[in-house]
């Protein structure tokens, strides 16, 4: 059940049965030579999609530009600051809070946004504590791919060069949610260096062609359908434990 494609009406029946929503946050950045720059994004929409065919919750909009300053020598990559993205996840929780949600699952696609979401979390609990009003929100913070079966997967086909950035697999999974945006390019080096990095101009002089520590070449459609089913159920579990 998508909170956009619902009218007013549907929202306040569904308030009265239960009170869960899914926010699905991610980035807009370059994912190398291969990767779709709304990588970070898609990837916890299709995966929130997915949980939502097996039950019966609300999804949010996706949070579609989160903190990544870093990749911003690259074309097309947006960012927000971090005190932009605090304030946005504040809002957004104090929105939904005020029609009555009590739990909140933020689904993040993007490792680079969460201090900034845990900061917002903070920043939302301690305001109550502050003024001695007991918070309603029940916030939790999950990255779709930190899952066992996705571990697992990620293992079996991306052994030691699954890399930390515009990785085969979330790659794979994105091309699995737009199969007509496949894309295809020679990588040179086939492996991506791996490196420390602050600004946007020390990551581009240490990953030229954007990539940290992957070889993207080996996503493909295939597995893609594997990350997604075995996000799903990965997801799903440490859902459910959350709303109860």
């Amino acid at each position: 059940m998508q909170l956009r494609l619902s009218t007013w009406c549907e929202v306040e029946d569904y308030l009265k049965a239960q009170k869960d929503i899914i926010i699905p946050i991610g980035s807009m950045e370059q994912h190398g030579p291969m990767g779709l720059i709304g990588t970070d994004s898609i990837c916890p929409e299709v995966v929130a999609a997915g949980i939502s065919e097996k039950i019966k919750v609300m999804i949010a909009p996706t949070l579609q530009i989160g903190m990544s300053q870093h990749h911003l020598s690259f074309p097309g990559s947006m960012t927000l600051r971090p005190t932009t993205m605090i304030a946005l996840i504040k809002d957004v929780i104090l929105s939904l809070a005020g029609h009555g949600f009590t739990h909140l699952f933020f689904l993040n696609g993007h490792g680079g946004n969460v201090d900034s979401i845990k900061a917002a979390f903070s920043e939302i609990y301690a305001e109550h504590s502050l003024l001695k009003r007991p918070s309603s929100s029940h916030l939790h913070l999950c990255n779709w791919y930190d899952g066992k079966r996705v571990e697992a997967l990620g293992n079996k086909y991306f052994e030691g060069v699954k890399g930390h950035h515009a990785t085969p697999s979330e790659i794979s999974l994105s091309f699995y949610a737009y199969p007509n945006a496949v894309k295809k390019a020679d990588l040179t080096p086939k492996v991506a260096p791996v490196n420390d990095f602050r600004d946007c101009f020390d990551f581009q002089n240490n990953f030229p062609d954007g990539r940290i520590g992957s070889d993207s070449s080996l996503a493909s459609i295939d597995i893609g359908k594997e990350l997604f089913e075995g996000a799903v159920q990965d997801v799903l579990e440490i859902y459910q434990s959350f709303y109860q």
